[in-house]
């Protein structure tokens, strides 16, 4: 069936529902809202099924990650996902084990749904350019931005250990990656910049680690066979740099682990508030999570001032990149961009004295405009 095709059909979807910790289930409480209003305009329907992960889990099962919440999200077509975590300083949940801790049932869900690609985008919309820290004459010409990181390889997930050698404590942590789990994400990185802008920036540092050029060298080779892409390489201390002096340059960003980890992080603070920002981390099918790229904000949970808009868009990307409804997840994001020109705004992304609407109000008026 082409994609013309499953436009027009009515869509049938399962999604799995992790609400998460903090202001994890408002968040999502909104992006569903607003879900259940495209599924009205279009048509199509959606099952929810709601399982726990993270801390909401150790509260009621002891450990963040259940086989049960793994099932449930295997047996769904995606995953809708909040946010995870609590106070590390204050929280029970982090006087346990590591591999007890809520952050643990991220890994274990990116590794039991072979998660291996992360998309972050990062976009400045023009009404929040105020609240963009870089210079006026950079923020004026804008940016859009994914970028692409490798989830389930490099040192996040190599050998390592801390002992004592020849009487001095020393610590070692493991950088591999091979040529298919490189493949495979650029892959799915070239696909993507044909949705996009169509162009791929490789950031590795070739010039120093083995594991970059044998990035370059398969990145490389998957250029090749898409000629419509601009390729271009970067090594990352440049890329870093170039972040902030010329956002607007960059497409596709794609990368390793712990490069994009960092990179990432920092393309959000450019927007102005890690608030607005959705990601997703999709498996070799069209099967993806969903979520927020901010954390639980536990010290605001509860108030109802959350900005929800980052698990909204995160949504508008489940429609994009798990469902094919490219129709249906235009109208969400330009849904949030005609509240936010209107002049809505919550509290985090509201100038001093200016007032702001609490976290269920945007959510309303973003469905409001599906």
């Amino acid at each position: 069936m082409d994609k013309a095709e499953r436009k027009s059909d009515i869509m049938n979807m399962k999604i799995a529902v992790i609400s998460g910790d903090g202001i994890g289930p408002e968040i999502v409480a909104e992006a569903k809202k607003v879900l259940d209003a495209v599924c009205d305009k279009y048509g199509h329907s959606i099952e929810y099924k709601d399982v726990l992960m993270g801390g909401a889990s150790i509260d009621k099962y002891g450990v963040p990650l259940t086989e049960e919440t793994i099932n449930v999200c295997r047996e769904s077509d995606a995953v809708l996902m909040g946010s995870i975590g609590g106070n590390t300083q204050t929280s029970p949940w982090y006087k346990l084990p590591p591999e007890l801790r809520p952050e643990a049932g991220l890994l274990g869900i990116r590794k039991a749904l072979a998660l291996f690609a992360n998309l972050r985008p990062a976009y400045l919309y023009p009404e929040l350019k105020e609240a963009c820290p870089l210079k006026e004459s950079v923020a004026d010409k804008g940016f859009d931005m994914m970028i692409m990181r490798e989830l389930t390889g490099g040192l996040y997930f190599g050998d390592r250990y801390t002992k004592e050698i020849d009487g001095v404590t020393t610590a070692v942590d493991t950088l591999i990656y091979n040529e298919n789990e490189i493949r495979r994400i650029a892959v799915k990185g070239f696909d993507i910049a044909r949705k996009r802008h169509g162009k791929v920036t490789l950031v590795d540092k070739a010039n120093v680690l083995d594991s970059s050029r044998l990035w370059r060298k398969v990145v490389t080779e998957v250029a090749a066979d898409y000629p419509d892409v601009e390729f271009v390489t970067m090594l990352v201390d440049n890329a870093a740099m170039q972040l902030v002096k010329d956002p607007a340059q960059f497409d596709v960003m794609l990368t390793e682990n712990m490069f994009g980890d960092i990179l990432s992080d920092e393309a959000s603070m450019i927007t102005g508030s890690i608030g607005m920002l959705p990601s997703a981390s999709l498996n070799e099918t069209k099967f993806g999570l969903y979520e927020p790229s901010g954390g639980s904000a536990p010290d605001i949970a509860g108030k109802g001032i959350a900005n929800p808009i980052a698990t909204i868009l995160s949504a508008a990307m489940m429609l994009r990149y798990t469902f094919d409804l490219d129709e249906e997840a235009d109208a969400i994001e330009n849904a949030v961009a005609k509240v936010l020109k209107e002049g809505y705004r919550t509290i985090d992304i509201a100038k001093a004295g200016e007032s702001s609407l609490k976290t269920a109000e945007m959510g309303s008026l973003i469905a409001d405009r599906i």
